[in-house]
């Protein structure tokens, strides 16, 4: 019948659910990056197999209090979930002497603790493996797919930040932003407030989600946990994702992945590029592309219940089709 709203199961999302734990995975070099996980499902109780494990990575300035609905959901349809925090921001560090200022020395750190992490995780839950990232994650996980440096067997990108919406080719806006690095400390902010420039602070939900309720949810965490608080990129950030699209933009580059991938695109997305979006999924080899239109903004899995119910249901079909749970002779 699918995903209905009206009939799955609440949660508070404000709470952290019983069935989860948080904890901290230390990466190679030490940086503790903070985790959450529902590590059984109710289906285990009653002695049947698990639907196979879920690991979700949230965008630039997120963390994973905000998508506990849909976390707590796909645990409920059998998923041994997992949800981490990037380094450097939320519950997982910071990068620079300015706890307020998002910054990476280059996304190669990222793409390194992702795939060092999914070598020890795959190791310790059920297959089959797959993975879903939003907006910078969803960039993180396709390059981290790309690069053959973790193998799920299915992806899902929800509004993944595959292009800016300023004007102008990657290659060129990369070089502006390197000069912007040359000329002043490349720590600083870029912007004033709010996810991109010339953004207030007041109309920063209507970037994000129709859903006031859900809008509110993310104030509440930052107050309950100051460590979540997090504001502009630094302009070392900005030139670094530049650099770290042109990655993607290489000739064959998305060409070689080899599993199916499914993209999650608001058309009127106020953050990330809708038509960089739609160039990648003509580019790889088994996409998927579900597209919205005025109805939806940047965070689809918060949007209100007519859209987000809709992103659930594709998401469920897709992984159902392209994720099947193993057999019992599989599983032993």
């Amino acid at each position: 019948m699918g995903f209905d709203s009206n009939t799955a199961g609440h949660i508070d999302r404000r709470a952290i659910p019983p069935a989860a734990t948080e904890a901290l995975w230390h990466a190679a070099d030490g940086a503790a990056i903070r985790r959450i996980d529902w590590p059984g499902h109710p289906g285990e109780l009653d002695g049947d197999g698990p639907r196979g494990s879920l690991l979700f990575l949230p965008g630039r300035g997120d963390f994973y209090e905000k998508y506990l609905e849909s976390l707590d959901y796909w645990h409920g349809q059998g998923w041994r979930v997992t949800a981490l925090d990037w380094r450097g921001q939320a519950g997982s560090g910071r990068l620079t002497a300015n706890p307020n200022t998002g910054h990476v020395s280059d996304f190669s750190v990222w793409v390194d603790d992702l795939a060092g992490f999914w070598s020890d995780w795959v190791k310790s839950t059920p297959g089959p493996h797959v993975i879903v990232g939003h907006s910078m994650g969803g960039h993180l996980v396709l390059r981290s797919v790309a690069e053959k440096r973790i193998n799920p067997v299915a992806v899902v990108l929800s509004a993944p930040m595959l292009g800016f919406l300023t004007p102008g080719p990657n290659r060129v806006l990369h070089k502006v932003a390197e000069a912007m690095c040359r000329f002043g400390d490349p720590e600083r902010t870029a912007w004033k407030i709010s996810e991109k420039p010339g953004t207030t602070l007041a109309a920063r939900n209507t970037l994000l989600t129709h859903d006031e309720a859900r809008y509110a949810d993310e104030a509440h965490w930052k107050a309950a946990r100051p460590f979540l608080g997090l504001g502009p990129g630094s302009w070392r950030w900005v030139e670094r994702a530049y650099a770290s699209m042109l990655v993607l933009d290489a000739p064959g580059m998305l060409e070689r992945v080899e599993q199916p991938v499914l993209l999650l695109s608001a058309r009127y997305d106020g953050l990330v590029s809708s038509r960089a979006i739609e160039k990648a999924a003509r580019r790889l080899p088994r996409a998927q592309l579900t597209v919205w239109g005025r109805e939806a903004r940047h965070e689809l899995l918060r949007e209100v219940d007519a859209v987000r119910d809709k992103v659930i249901r594709t998401i469920d079909d897709f992984l159902d089709r392209l994720a099947p749970a193993l057999g019992e002779s599989e599983i032993a």
